[in-house]
Order: C-alpha cells, then sequence, then structure tokens
C-alpha cells in the first residue's frame, strides 16, 4: 500500500512539474485556453438552460474546459483553465489531482464552478492552492442533470458542472482536485 502511495504521490508531482507557469507561456496559450473555455461554456449552456441563469448570477465562473483522467490502479488527471469575474479572464488554473483504487481506462471532461457569493470567490483567489472539498464544499451538477426546478433555491456557494465525458473510465469527479493559479 506505501509503495502505490509513493507512486500517487509521485504522479502528482510530475503532473503539477511538467505544466510551466502561464506567465512564462506565449499568448497563444492564454488565447486556446480561452477560446476552448467559450466552447465548453457554451455547450454547457446548450445543454443546461438552468446553467446558463446560474451563471449570470454567479460573481465568477471558472471553466476547465478539458481535464483529461487516465489511470490504472494508480490515477492522475489534469488540465488548464480560465476564472472569469464579469465575463473577463481574471486568472488562469491548473487543476491537478492523484486517486488510488480500482480504475482503469482514460477519460476527457469539461468542469466548469459557479461562485454564488463574493466569500466563496474570494476564498478560492485568495488560497495558494485550492482542492474541491477541503478548502471548500461544490454541489455538484453531473452531465445530464439540472441545478433544480428553481436556481434560485441554490443553497451552495459553489456549484461545479461536470459534462462532455468522453472516453472509457467509471466517473469524473471534482472532490479532491487541486486549483493552483498558472501565474505563480
Amino acid at each position: 500500500m506505501q509503495i502505490t502511495r509513493r507512486l500517487a504521490v509521485a504522479g502528482l508531482m510530475a503532473a503539477t512539474l511538467a505544466t510551466p507557469p502561464l506567465a512564462q507561456a506565449d499568448e497563444a496559450e492564454r488565447m486556446e485556453i480561452d477560446a476552448k473555455a467559450n466552447a465548453a461554456l457554451a455547450r454547457l449552456y446548450a445543454e443546461n438552460p438552468a446553467a446558463k441563469e446560474l451563471g449570470g448570477k454567479s460573481v465568477g465562473i471558472l471553466i476547465m474546459p478539458e481535464i483529461t483522467k487516465a489511470g490504472f490502479v494508480v490515477g492522475g488527471q489534469g488540465g488548464k483553465g480560465v476564472l472569469r469575474v464579469g465575463g473577463a479572464p481574471q486568472a488562469y488554473y491548473r487543476l491537478v489531482s492523484a486517486s488510488i483504487g480500482f480504475q482503469a481506462g482514460v477519460q476527457s471532461y469539461s468542469q466548469v464552478l459557479m461562485f454564488l457569493t463574493k466569500e466563496a470567490l474570494d476564498g478560492f483567489t485568495s488560497a495558494n492552492g485550492w482542492e474541491a472539498g477541503v478548502d471548500g464544499s461544490v454541489a455538484i451538477v453531473k452531465s445530464g442533470a439540472t441545478v433544480g426546478g428553481d436556481t434560485t433555491t441554490v443553497s451552495s456557494p459553489i456549484v461545479g458542472f461536470v459534462f462532455g465525458e468522453k472516453g472509457l473510465m467509471a466517473a469524473a469527479n471534482i472532490e479532491g482536485s487541486k486549483y493552483t493559479r498558472l501565474d505563480d
């Protein structure tokens, strides 16, 4: 079991180190992230009109347009995205997580986190590495599900949408995912 844990930690570290800070990246990479984020958000809003209504009420939206998850006993996932406040890019983020357990396959999906309160958004942006489920609770809405009959009754300050799953892996999740700014 300790070997498996060490492999998971090593995989997480390798994924983190393999992605250079965005400050070192060129403008083309930012434009690519923004273009993919636009497409992912448009797809979410087309599939789920309640998500569009909720997005209009959000104080900030983190769009992770392409997350890749892979594993065989030890797994990991990662991707890049953009935090938008008032519709404008505020900062760029990296998502990384590792897992151990029964798993095999490769999957990609999109994820959107909507921050419904300034306090939730401030908690996310001020953290030096924010972890879902630890630093903030996220109400997760899976692909094809709706927020509820009335988006005014959403009680969680952060709502996460997982959609566009492709590949052969059991599930996409948010819990345990660590988000860090790319330009730090």
